[in-house]
């Protein structure tokens, strides 16, 4: 007897081929997807990872590889909170560890944490935090002049001199040459201080400044320019400091070249939002207080290293805003 036709005349029986056919579709769902490119194996595979740790509110955190500027990537590893309380970690530590791969739905972890900044794991849990410290006033010369020229650094010798644990700022209108100076400086640091930790943070910057100061600066050059969003700025900002904290309470010298305080208080300043309070200028009461504590963090300690912090400040800008911020910042310096 003929077996009964579906649409497009096909049997709906399907004999042996049909039932191949859905056992065939089956296997595909219970794989995942089908096909061997989509074949994921029970525990993913193990490969060395390195990044700066940065923490979530909840107690988590991501690994931000340096060759990305820091940013966030969906490859970045996850560290679990309990790994982070056992060894006593804190935000802009450099770990590197053993990552397993991103398996079903989860993304890549870290399993073991190798080293801390190049101390195990265990020793680390005895460096004291930053604050638990003893600050006092800049004793070190930070002598920058390298020779006949740039005339720059002499100049700045004799009038305006550095030492470590300085807080300073340069002050200069628009179109100045600025990055020019700060070029200058960070030379002098890198030939006659070479065991410093040598970093540029440059804020709301255009790309072709990023790009010309990294290829003058021997030294470390993070930058979120101008095409990036307000919270890019705040949180790279803040993951530079938290990076020369740790160092300087592991008893590095570490000299940070900022560009410009005036655009990370005006990035702070729209991250905020409307608190209700709003000063001169347009600024919100509390934009001020992270971008002056972000400044504060230079100190030099009693039991060893440095954090030195050297900003660029706008003026005769014709804005308020920018005249508020420089007023806000001219007496924090030591």
């Amino acid at each position: 007897m003929a077996k009964k036709k579906g649409r497009g005349g096909r049997s709906r029986g399907g004999g042996q081929n049909g039932r191949q056919r859905r056992r065939r579709r089956n296997d595909g769902r219970r794989g995942g997807g089908g096909g061997q490119d989509h074949f994921e194996p029970a525990d993913g595979a193990m490969t060395a990872g390195y990044g700066m740790l940065e923490l979530h509110p909840n107690g988590y955190g991501f690994l931000r590889s340096p060759h990305n500027n820091y940013s966030r990537e969906r490859s970045d590893p996850f560290v679990p909170g309990t790994m982070i309380e056992r060894f006593g970690l804190r935000a802009g530590l450099m770990l590197r560890g053993l990552v397993q791969q991103a398996r079903k739905q989860q993304g890549p972890r870290i399993r073991e944490i190798i080293d801390v900044d190049g101390m195990a794991p265990e020793e680390y849990a005895n460096v004291k935090g930053f604050d638990q410290l003893t600050p006092i006033n800049p004793e070190e010369w930070l002598h920058l002049e390298t020779g006949k020229e740039p005339l720059t650094t002499r100049v700045m010798d004799l009038l305006t001199p550095l030492g470590k644990g300085q807080r300073a700022l340069i002050v200069a209108p628009p179109r100045t040459r600025v990055t020019v100076m700060l070029q200058h400086v960070s030379q002098g640091i890198a030939k006659n201080f070479p065991e410093l930790k040598l970093i540029v943070l440059l804020i709301d910057e255009r790309p072709e400044e990023v790009t010309d100061m990294r290829r003058n600066v021997n030294g470390e050059v993070v930058a979120s320019s101008l095409d990036q969003d307000i919270e890019s700025h705040v949180r790279l900002s803040q993951l530079v400091i938290d990076r020369c904290r740790r160092l300087a309470e592991m008893g590095q010298d570490v000299f940070l070249l900022m560009d410009s305080i005036t655009r990370l208080a005006r990035a702070f300043n729209k991250w905020v939002g409307n608190t209700g309070r709003t000063m001169s200028g347009g600024v919100d009461i509390k934009a001020m207080d992270i971008p002056k504590k972000l400044f504060a963090t230079a100190r030099a300690f009693e039991e060893g290293g440095s954090l030195t912090v050297v900003g660029t400040a706008l003026i005769d800008t014709g804005s308020r805003m920018d005249e508020l911020i420089f007023q806000e910042f001219k007496g924090t310096g030591n």
